[in-house]
């Protein structure tokens, strides 16, 4: 059935249905956590438990393995990065101080850094040994 698609299509189907896994991951771990936690001494924390973006992390690294070993290094960083920073709009548009963009750019900044160090450290390592690219070659 997908053999008709071209390879740029294969691609951004990918990428759309990563994106909609991590938008889902991120409701799985953080959607369902919107307290802060208020202290003693009257700070508040939160609202999510750093187990809990751990736990996001680790599910996500699967996905990403899985696509970026697949010779489309490209889609886990798009894919990943649009659905946490959608998710991460989506969960924090509410919020009143209307900062709530600050954090939103720092996910999109923070998972395309992650995401493209990752992608470019599993395909290196997944290349072939023997595999360092065309040779130079000087001369006639």
């Amino acid at each position: 059935m997908h053999k008709n698609l071209s390879d740029p299509a294969r691609q951004v189907i990918a990428a759309l249905a990563l994106a909609a896994l991590t938008a889902g991951a991120w409701a799985v771990w953080l959607g369902w956590d919107q307290r802060r936690d208020v202290h003693p001494d009257g700070s508040t924390t939160g609202p999510y438990e750093a187990w809990q973006v751990i736990g996001l992390v680790l599910t996500l690294l699967a996905p990403l393995y899985w696509t970026a070993t697949r010779r489309h290094p490209a889609v886990p960083v798009v894919g990943i990065t649009a659905g946490l920073t959608a998710a991460a709009f989506y969960d924090w548009s509410d919020d009143a101080s209307g900062l709530f963009m600050v954090g939103v750019t720092m996910v999109l900044a923070g998972s395309l850094a992650v995401t493209s160090a990752l992608s470019a450290v599993l395909v290196s390592a997944k290349k072939p040994r023997g595999a360092q690219g065309p040779a130079l070659q000087w001369g006639g």
